[in-house]
């Protein structure tokens, strides 16, 4: 039990070409004020939007909830001007990285000290072995515990499949830095998981 859902941790492609055809109808009529279609499209998406929004803010309390309601509501909000070129999923998926980000952004000007630091500490010395516990562990709960920036720059590059170029951008650091961030997440997660390399 290493991973609980795998098709969440995937990229969205493989997803968005089996449910495109439903969804752009659905989006179609949810554009021109069409309630139940939208909550249709609401059931068919919500697990994966709450999924990237939880793997990018980490798990606190309900604020990936609230985020995950705010990407829907975004959504709703925007769908007159959605212009069916993409998936339905793929701009609804790039919705709620974007809701996800500001949640970064605006956590960047406030203190530092959410708990994240703390809590990968203490993953570390919870038993005397150090691996049985990270062996038990599953891998979204140790993503969870990383840096917000690491955490977020490791899941869009190697989760998202976001180029450096483009973490850079969204999260206002060097690209350098980018880079920095993700072979940290990388080796936290590597010590955690208790694998070497």
């Amino acid at each position: 039990m290493l991973i609980a859902t795998m098709t969440d941790m995937m990229p969205t492609a493989t997803f968005d070409t089996v449910a495109d055809d439903g969804d752009h109808a659905l989006a179609r009529l949810a554009s021109g004020g069409d309630v139940p279609a939208f909550e249709a499209l609401y059931r068919r998406h919500v697990g994966r939007v709450l999924g990237v929004i939880t793997r990018l803010v980490g798990s606190h309390g309900a604020r990936a909830e609230d985020l995950a309601q705010e990407a829907f509501v975004r959504a709703w909000q925007a769908l007159p001007a959605y212009r069916f070129e993409s998936a339905f999923g793929t701009w609804l998926h790039r919705l709620a990285v974007n809701t996800a980000l500001m949640e970064l952004r605006s956590r960047k000007s406030r203190p530092q000290n959410d708990g994240d630091e703390d809590a990968l500490e203490q993953l570390g010395s919870a038993d005397s072995a150090g691996h049985s516990m990270a062996l038990s562990l599953d891998l979204e709960r140790v993503v969870a515990t990383l840096p917000p920036r690491a955490r977020a720059v490791l899941v869009l590059h190697d989760v998202e499949g976001w180029k450096h170029e483009e973490i850079a951008r969204e999260l206002d650091m060097a690209v350098g830095s980018s880079k920095a961030q993700l072979h940290r997440a990388r080796g936290l997660l590597r010590a955690r998981l208790g694998g070497t390399a």
